[in-house]
């Protein structure tokens, strides 16, 4: 098996925040992984595929609106139809509303703020590859 990845990175902003102190909610890290996953089926399978299941989410520290993730995918095994995958979102760019609203740090160390593995499946009749 090729060593198939995926990486993306976006900016969380205030639409994103869920909870007081411009808390993101954790959740987001999994749509981020979704996303990952939905580009991963397509290079492996010309199709977007299905994601089945989580058997791993640990969530490592808080986002926050402002806040830079970098989510990160890799395929560890490739079945018939099933895809198995690790995930991990880090913080590369950290808000500073302590300092000003617009401060922020670019992070020399980024920090992990999730981890999780998973399962997506790709109908036979769907593989284009």
């Amino acid at each position: 098996m090729e060593n198939v990845t995926s990486v993306i990175r976006v900016r969380m902003s205030h639409k994103d925040a869920h909870y007081g102190g411009s808390l993101v909610d954790g959740a987001h890290s999994l749509h981020l992984f979704g996303d990952v996953a939905t580009e991963l089926l397509i290079k492996l399978d010309g199709d977007e595929g299905l994601f089945l299941r989580y058997d791993e989410v640990e969530f490592l520290a808080p986002i926050y609106a402002g806040d830079y993730i970098e989510a990160k995918g890799t395929v560890t095994h490739v079945g018939k139809t099933s895809r198995k995958m690790e995930f991990v979102a880090q913080k590369v760019v950290a808000a500073r509303p302590d300092v000003s609203p617009s401060a922020a740090d670019s992070l020399e160390e980024p920090i992990v703020v999730c981890r999780a593995k998973g399962v997506c499946v790709t109908p036979a009749e769907s593989k284009r590859k």
